[in-house]
């Protein structure tokens, strides 16, 4: 007797899981950066280990950036916790930390808010785009691809800070 698996439908992502595997992508990606610069000056291998790193880094930095805006959006965070979202990610091996917090206060539980509700504040302009992106989720995925390319690129054009005052 011969049975056939079936496959289970995918499940989506949750404002929680989504939030977390881009606050440790963004983590390994330091370490990744780490070992690059380990690699430049300790072993001398020339600036290719850091120049590797450094954009799978700023890829994900700016990505985690964006979903850290969508989350905070969808959970109704106040622009400060959504800014100190974001400003985690400048400091190596925050993200993670911070969503650990996130979580013990209750701050990433929920799904997606696809519909809505009797709450005054699901019909604020923010909450209305909110759904009509979260009812298209191919085109969401597509534009926050668009997003975290055109942010990298218009950064690589004005290149890194340090130049940034010449």
């Amino acid at each position: 007797m011969t049975t056939t698996k079936t496959l289970d439908r995918p499940r989506a992502a949750t404002p929680r899981s989504l939030y977390r595997a881009l606050a440790l992508a963004e983590m390994a990606t330091w370490t990744l950066l780490i070992l690059g610069m380990v690699l430049k000056y300790a072993v001398a291998l020339g600036d290719w280990p850091v120049q590797v790193a450094g954009m799978v880094h700023g890829i994900v930095f700016v990505s985690y950036g964006v979903t850290a805006a969508l989350v905070g959006v969808n959970q109704r965070w106040p622009l400060a916790r959504i800014a100190a979202a974001v400003a985690t990610a400048v400091v190596p091996y925050a993200t993670y930390p911070f969503d650990r917090r996130l979580e013990r206060r209750g701050h990433l539980e929920g799904a997606w808010r696809r519909e809505p509700t009797e709450d005054p504040r699901d019909h604020t302009l923010s909450s209305r785009a909110l759904r009509m992106l979260l009812a298209h989720p191919v085109a969401l995925g597509a534009g926050m691809v668009v997003a975290v390319a055109a942010i990298v690129s218009a950064l690589l054009v004005v290149g890194p800070p340090t130049q940034w005052g010449r």
